[in-house]
């Protein structure tokens, strides 16, 4: 496997997020991690990328203890796209793209030819490179958020973490971005764990998917699998019709009114 989280204790403070969580990922995957606010989505992604140290259990990286590596040595190989995407200096938007670069460089080694196009290449395969010249602190929040998913391409990891993506993006950007996402996945075998809230973008494009619910694994595997009516009662309290999206064949979730559900006293 190429990532391992082993019986992992994570949280904040003497609150424990999750205790005694495991999960394996072969390389090439694209796994879709979803559930209600509070289950645990963003501290597993913490512990993931070393944002946060967990209070036992491991993580390894193609068999490494990631918090054995060096941050540079990480970095090459994990990059992540997190919420909160806040920059308070006036950056332009390739300058922030080329930060991606920085696991590369050192003191003696400047930016090359080779950095130069990795950054246009994230520039392009996120359609920002017309905000090239842009400051940064002069974006819309979509626009944002795609400029920091262009960063963590110029990285070229081999494995990207995405934290609620399509939060800020309209409709079109957020099909736009699942499909690179998608394309980076199968065509370059990039790894890819999305954390989602919509179900549906998450069938869609996910191969595998996780389902938490109070820090705990609920649900696991294909989304034909995961994405049922009753698991989706279970963890969001929610009753849903779940039918094949018309094209892609995954399932398909449609929320029905709870208020209707009493007039009608089938609940």
């Amino acid at each position: 496997m190429y990532l391992n989280v082993g019986n992992l204790r994570c949280g904040y403070g003497a609150r424990m997020v999750l205790d005694g969580f495991s999960l394996s990922l072969r390389k090439g995957e694209f796994l879709a991690v979803v559930g209600p606010n509070g289950c645990g989505k963003s501290t597993l992604v913490k512990a993931i990328s070393r944002a946060l140290r967990p209070a036992a259990g491991t993580v390894s990286l193609a068999g490494r203890d990631i918090w054995r590596m060096k941050p540079r040595e990480l970095a090459r190989q994990v990059a992540v796209v997190a919420q909160e995407t806040g920059v308070e200096f006036d950056f332009t938007v390739e300058e922030l793209v080329a930060m991606g670069r920085l696991p590369y460089l050192s003191r003696f080694r400047r930016e090359t030819e080779a950095d130069d196009l990795a950054v246009r290449r994230a520039l392009e395969a996120t359609n920002t490179l017309g905000l090239a010249d842009r400051l940064v602190t002069g974006l819309s929040g979509g626009e944002r958020q795609r400029v920091m998913v262009a960063r963590a391409l110029a990285q070229e990891p081999e494995l990207l973490i995405l934290d609620e993506p399509t939060a800020h993006l309209d409709i079109a950007h957020q099909v736009e971005l699942l499909d690179l996402t998608r394309r980076l996945n199968r065509e370059r075998g990039l790894t890819v764990i999305a954390v989602l809230h919509d179900l549906n973008l998450a069938a869609q494009y996910a191969g595998s998917m996780l389902m938490l619910k109070d820090g705990r694994r609920f649900a696991e595997g294909s989304p034909v699998q995961v994405v049922t009516e009753a698991n989706v009662a279970a963890v969001y309290g929610s009753r849903v019709r779940v039918s094949s999206h018309p094209e892609e064949g995954s399932p398909h979730v449609i929320l029905l009114s709870g208020e209707r559900c009493r007039d009608e006293r089938a609940c």
